[in-house]
């Protein structure tokens, strides 16, 4: 973590000013400094940042402009570049202003978010500032979030040769063994048939490297049952409906769902939420091959829908609604779904912007105001009932897509609604889990997209704040 514990003589303070602050204070400032700071031509644009020296040349002060408060840009990412952009200090920086708990904490993820390396290939020598903790700083949050979104970028940056279904078991594995009480089961190749499992069996069997159930358990059974699923879906090659080259570039990062509720399991237990939570990841790779699942083949599913394959390349769902029937065969107080899932949530609402979708408006209207809170925005879309008969099939009880192009990311939201029980809370989550350009905080690459929205709503529903 990029955090001191306290400040030193040698700590240099960082005064945030918009445009109308900095003229207030100016004139508590000698004439000489005013001087250097309009020679200097700073006007405190968000964002910006001089370095005052005191009479021997070192950096005695730096001021940062920041936005006015009467704009919504939030807290989250406005320090965020500051510890690329300032040199290191020993002693540390520390903001020379009183903040609230919130925007403490906030302003320290941010922070942290912009200290985010991914050097497992290529060693990065970089040192970033370090920042004196706020008094008022929430540092478990901080701490437990960071972990979270560092998890979920490991992962999701790491690429398929060294990120496979047997991969990301062992980082369940892993997460598991950090936290009393959690325990891991894993069921694999043909013992998912065996185990009623034949959806996910489908996909992953043309793959050389056996399809997987990854299922995590903690907590106390005595307290409201949480279950998240995440599409582990470590490569797709779209199958034997291949995609182009261009459209596998980023194929690596299609178990970002997983990468997510690995993420969000981190912060549960971190937190000890008074939460029974279930994680259940279905592992496999979408591969071509002669033993790979066909269009037009009719699987079966746990639930026992039978299913006509209209296209391979909508294999995410198809592993999920083995995942999403067996999680609601305990009957849990909500389930929640993460899932690189389609292209249309991507040009309906972009990379920064997850789709959600929500069979239950108290849920809905919670996670929205938990997304607001805590800067991690979502934006609820519709299941919209009469577009679930485009899933229609002649020979099977459904297929996996739609004949059309119409609405693709609610189609496939209503596909997998086939496969939770109605009376249960449940949200699906389709997230892009990547930043396709570098803005501070938020390098280019795997991105934690809604988890942090997730945790505060779960949080202040079945916990303490």
């Amino acid at each position: 973590m990029p955090f001191l514990n306290k400040t030193s003589p040698k700590s240099i303070p960082i005064t945030p000013v918009d445009t109308a602050t900095l003229q207030k204070w100016l004139k508590k400032q000698s004439q000489s400094r005013k001087n250097w700071i309009a020679a200097a031509g700073f006007t405190a644009a968000a964002g910006s940042l001089l370095t005052l020296p005191d009479e021997n040349g070192a950096v005695e002060r730096v001021l940062f402009g920041v936005p006015e408060k009467k704009r919504a840009e939030g807290t989250l990412y406005i320090y965020a570049g500051l510890p690329a952009q300032l040199q290191d200090n020993a002693a540390g920086y520390y903001i020379d202003q009183r903040l609230t708990r919130a925007d403490a904490t906030q302003i320290c993820i941010g922070w942290a978010l912009g200290c985010y390396r991914f050097d497992r290939y290529r060693k990065n020598d970089k040192n970033y500032a370090r920042l004196i903790w706020p008094a008022s700083a929430d540092k478990k949050t901080v701490e437990a979030t960071i972990e979270a979104v560092t998890l979920v970028r490991d992962l999701v940056n790491t690429p398929a040769n060294d990120m496979g279904p047997a991969e990301l078991a062992a980082a369940a594995k892993k997460l598991a063994a950090s936290f009393k009480n959690a325990r891991v089961t894993v069921i694999t190749g043909e013992d998912l048939l065996k185990k009623n499992y034949p959806a996910i069996y489908e996909v992953g069997k043309g793959s050389p490297r056996k399809p997987r159930l990854i299922d995590i358990r903690w907590g106390n059974p005595k307290h409201p049952r949480v279950a998240l699923v995440g599409k582990g879906v470590c490569f797709d090659t779209g199958g034997l409906d291949l995609k182009n080259s261009s459209g596998m570039l980023l194929m690596k990062k299609d178990m970002g769902g997983a990468a997510h509720v690995f993420g969000l399991a981190q912060m549960i237990m971190a937190h000890k939420l008074p939460v029974h939570l279930r994680v259940l990841v279905p592992a496999v790779e979408n591969s071509t091959g002669g033993n790979s699942y066909r269009p037009g083949d009719i699987i079966k599913t746990r639930k026992g829908l039978s299913v006509e394959v209209g296209n391979t390349d909508a294999e995410g769902r198809l592993v999920l609604a083995d995942a999403l029937a067996e999680a609601s065969s305990e009957k849990p107080a909500l389930i929640v779904d993460f899932a690189t899932l389609t292209g249309a949530a991507r040009i309906a609402l972009g990379p920064d912007l997850p789709a959600m979708f929500c069979n239950n408006g108290r849920i809905a209207g919670a996670l929205l105001k938990s997304a607001q809170r805590v800067e991690d925005p979502l934006w609820r879309m519709p299941l919209w009932q009469p577009y679930k008969a485009w899933l229609n099939s002649k020979i099977a009880d459904s297929n996996n897509v739609s004949p059309n192009s119409f609405a693709g990311a609610s189609v496939a939201a209503l596909f997998l609604e086939k496969f939770v029980d109605a009376d249960i809370p449940w949200v699906h989550i389709d997230t892009f889990a990547w930043n396709p350009s570098a803005k501070p905080g938020r390098p280019e690459g795997g991105e934690a997209l809604g988890l942090r929205a997730v945790f505060d709503m779960i949080q202040r529903t079945f916990g303490k704040k």
